[in-house]
């Protein structure tokens, strides 16, 4: 079963326009995901110094950099095409500002830690565009953020893929049953089990053992998804308890 939803805009931190999925009244999260922004950074804006608890964060950039600064002492500079994860866990305080003269544009998703794993030792890490694996496919390309062969350490078992497909491409993603997720258009169209999605739209899926999508044009897309905790989820504003 699918069900598209919309992305809303509206102004996060200090001046920044996102595209939000969730959390937006109607629609509070989707276990195991609990925020998704698809973030436009134009430069003399970003976000301050703030804190978090309670999840982890990955944040994808399609263009442009950011400058990610914690109170663990890191200090680092994303770049197109990269990512960063921070584990909030027991509480973390840090900044994302623009380093660019020009937008940055990327991806935020927030993904919700167990009970048990509420207060374990925040924690850092820095994946650059060379470090992830790229697959050639028939019309198009597939990298992996969160999967096999990548760096990248999710304490949730999931998946996260960007697809770029070419005018008439065809690309099918094998789920696992017991995960949930969806499939987001940042850039162009496409055919989403049968279903007809443009950019800030997104089809969330679950009880699928695969999805097949179409492109119209060049697409940009990412692919999410994971095993839910199966817990309540209870967020306010930078923390999820």
């Amino acid at each position: 079963m699918i069900k598209k939803r919309s992305a809303t805009e509206m102004h996060e931190g200090d001046g920044v326009v996102v595209k939000r999925l969730m959390p937006i009244p109607a629609f509070r999260n989707f276990d195991p995901f609990v925020l998704w922004d698809d973030f436009t950074v134009t430069p003399g804006h970003g976000f301050p110094e703030h804190p978090h608890r309670g999840f982890e964060a990955i944040t994808y950039l399609f263009s442009g950099s950011i400058r990610h600064e914690d109170n663990l002492g890191n200090a680092s500079t994303v770049q197109s095409g990269g990512a960063q994860r921070f584990t909030a866990g027991s509480g973390l305080v840090h900044s994302e500002m623009p380093n660019e003269d020009n937008p940055t544009r990327g991806i935020q998703l927030w993904i919700n830690l167990p009970q048990r794993l509420k207060q374990t030792d925040p924690g850092y890490q820095q994946v650059n565009h060379d470090e992830f694996p790229v697959d050639d496919i028939d019309g198009g390309q597939v990298k992996t953020i969160v999967g096999a062969d990548s760096p990248l350490n999710i304490l949730t078992p999931m998946r996260y893929l960007e697809l770029q497909l070419h005018d008439g491409a065809h690309y099918t993603a094998a789920i696992d049953g017991a995960m949930r997720g969806l499939v987001y258009v940042v850039e162009g169209e496409s055919t989403i089990q049968g279903q007809t999605f443009v950019a800030a739209d997104a089809a969330f899926f679950e009880n699928e053992s695969e999805i097949k999508i179409e492109s119209t044009g060049h697409t940009r897309l990412m692919l999410c998804y994971g095993q839910p905790h199966g817990e309540p989820i209870i967020q306010y504003g930078p923390f999820v308890d």
